[in-house]
């Protein structure tokens, strides 16, 4: 087998490949390390198999809003393992892909656990290779906070491997991967409960998001406990429960999820034998290019910690891969007024600067505009939900700094509005675009009144 490349992927996740392919198809000699399937987290254990079980529990939505409609139908139950083993047949088509899709492009594939030799030089399965650009792209992993019986609960990969639909759910942590379990299982017919150390869910996001998410959730039967700190698992008689360092006490459930956020896969890469530094949380600090302290090393995707994001790795793998091998020495990927989505039921999403990010950055020079409404998607149903909006704009010309939405659509709407904000656009380029109606993305280009400026 090849010994040496001109660059070698650790990591076969999303950017990992990215890299990966395109210095292929600018005809360099390239490896892959991965001991795990090809995909990584995202198509594995994450994005993808996610987005099937969102689909699975939109369905079962839209089955218990049918007869408001008219439309003689009723939900029946759930066939966990029929859900299950369609998902995973759906994954391993996409494996298949992609290891034929790299054999076909030439790229090697070394199996097993990389680690760093020199800084030049990586060992995988007692051999060594070389190159002349070695790229680290390994990605992340759930977190198990170190307290009593936190064994008791599983983490999302764990979710993806159950086999049995569980009834009574806990689910600790208010972020992405908590609320979006939370959905998901709730609208299959668990019964859920997430608790969150914050004093809101997805605290990263705007304020109207967030209220708007709760109202949701809650609407839909989740119970959701904030500002609440897990201080221990226990089992009991009635159950696994969650122990409240007050002392307040929240059992009877059969399954507890842990989604209080994931750490860098950088332990086992001997990175002090390259001399790569790296901070003690893990993660592997990078520059606008992602450059490690040692040239000919970089990092790029959710071990850097810098929006942890499958289409931010893609991105960012592929222009490093234009600029080491493309002749473009300047590609590299803007972090800015990156969008992203959070796959409740329904969905959030944002892009750009908070209300409250705004304000802090350009003072009484904001403008804001709101909405709230219910989608004729619920206009017949006796579960309606709410939708949500708000336009953040700057400047005498106001312009477009942030978008927030939450509600029915925001999925397929903030993809196209997004291009708005990363192109400077201004409330006014909004106003010009005639509507599409009956939509829920019309109200982002018929908003009137600003709000006032609140504190």
């Amino acid at each position: 087998m090849e010994k040496h490349f001109d660059l070698i992927a650790i990591g076969g996740g999303s950017g990992g490949l990215a890299v990966a392919e395109r210095a292929a198809q600018l005809g360099r000699r390239v490896a892959i390390v991965e001991g795990h399937k090809l995909g990584g987290t995202c198509v594995n254990a994450g994005c993808v198999p996610k987005k099937v079980m969102w689909y699975a529990a939109n369905l079962a939505h839209a089955l218990a809003d049918a007869p408001g409609f008219g439309v003689r139908s009723r939900l029946d139950g759930l066939d966990w393992a029929a859900l299950v083993a369609g998902r995973d047949r759906y994954i391993d088509r996409i494996n298949d892909y992609w290891d034929g899709y790299a054999a076909d492009l030439g790229i090697t594939r070394l199996r097993g656990l990389g680690q760093f030799v020199d800084e030049r030089t990586i060992a995988v399965e007692g051999e060594h290779y070389r190159a002349e650009h070695i790229v680290i792209a390994t990605g992340g992993a759930p977190i198990v906070p170190p307290m009593p019986g936190a064994d008791l609960g599983i983490t999302s990969d764990g979710f993806f491997g159950l086999t049995e639909q569980p009834r009574r759910v806990a689910i600790v942590g208010g972020g992405y991967i908590g609320v979006e379990l939370a959905g998901v299982l709730r609208a299959l017919g668990s019964e859920v409960t997430l608790v969150a150390l914050e004093d809101r869910l997805l605290f990263t996001f705007d304020d109207l998001v967030s209220e708007t998410l709760a109202d949701n959730m809650t609407r839909q039967g989740i119970d959701i406990h904030l500002e609440f700190e897990v201080a221990g698992l226990e089992q009991g008689a009635n159950g696994r429960a969650l122990l409240r360092s007050n002392g307040e006490r929240l059992d009877g459930f059969d399954t507890i999820i842990w989604a209080v956020g994931r750490r860098p896969n950088s332990a086992g890469l001997e990175l002090a034998r390259a001399g790569v530094e790296c901070h003690k949380n893990g993660l592997i600090p990078v520059d606008d290019y992602q450059n490690t302290n040692v040239p000919g090393l970089y990092a790029i995707g959710d071990v850097t910690g810098r929006e942890p994001l499958t289409p931010v790795a893609i991105a960012a793998g592929r222009r490093l891969a234009e600029r080491l091998f493309g002749d473009r020495p300047d590609a590299r990927l803007d972090y800015t007024n990156i969008p992203t989505l959070v796959f409740a039921h329904p969905p959030v999403g944002k892009v750009g600067l908070t209300e409250r990010e705004a304000r802090e950055r350009f003072g009484p020079a904001v403008t804001v505009y709101r909405t709230e409404f219910t989608p004729m998607r619920y206009a017949l149903s006796e579960h309606p939900m709410k939708t949500a909006m708000k336009l953040v704009c700057a400047g005498p010309q106001q312009q477009v700094v942030g978008i927030h939405l939450a509600g029915e659509g925001t999925d397929e709407m903030l993809q196209g509005f997004a291009v708005v904000v990363k192109m400077g656009g201004t409330k006014a380029d909004l106003d010009a675009t005639v509507a599409l109606h009956p939509t829920s993305a019309e109200e982002l280009v018929t908003l009137k009144t600003p709000d006032p400026a609140r504190e």
